[in-house]
């Protein structure tokens, strides 16, 4: 199909595609604080930048609640892109050091274990 539209065909590696998903899905779940903080500096950042496009405060004003709601929406949704940097890095280390076939394994094992430390992490959490 894509083939019909580019000239040139393109080479995806499918077994680190999933690899680096796999680990960053891992770190994103078992490193919550930091995903949140990371949500918090980007909510703050994009509330920020925005507010400079204004020039009339009651223009600002008058459109802020719903422009805070896309930005907390923008700001989740491109707090994974570090998770996806350092996850790609990790199955990389792996696929080098242990071989091509351990970076989907292992993501899947890291993967459990993050969820679980984060089941327990919000039970201690919940029960101080």
């Amino acid at each position: 199909m894509l083939t019909e539209i580019f000239p040139f065909s393109f080479e995806f590696n499918t077994i680190a595609i999933a690899g680096a998903s796999l680990w960053s899905l891992a770190l994103y779940i078992g490193f919550s604080p930091v995903n949140q903080w990371v949500i918090e500096q980007l909510n703050r950042w994009f509330n920020f930048a925005e507010r400079s496009l204004y020039t009339s405060q009651t223009e600002f004003e008058k459109t802020r609640k719903g422009r805070e709601s896309q930005n907390a929406f923008y700001a989740s949704l491109f707090s994974i892109a570090p998770f996806l940097v350092v996850g790609a890095l990790c199955n990389w280390g792996l696929e080098i050091s242990l071989g091509e076939s351990w970076g989907i394994s292992t993501g899947i094992l890291a993967c459990m274990g993050a969820g679980i430390y984060e089941l327990g992490r919000r039970d201690g959490e919940s029960s101080d």
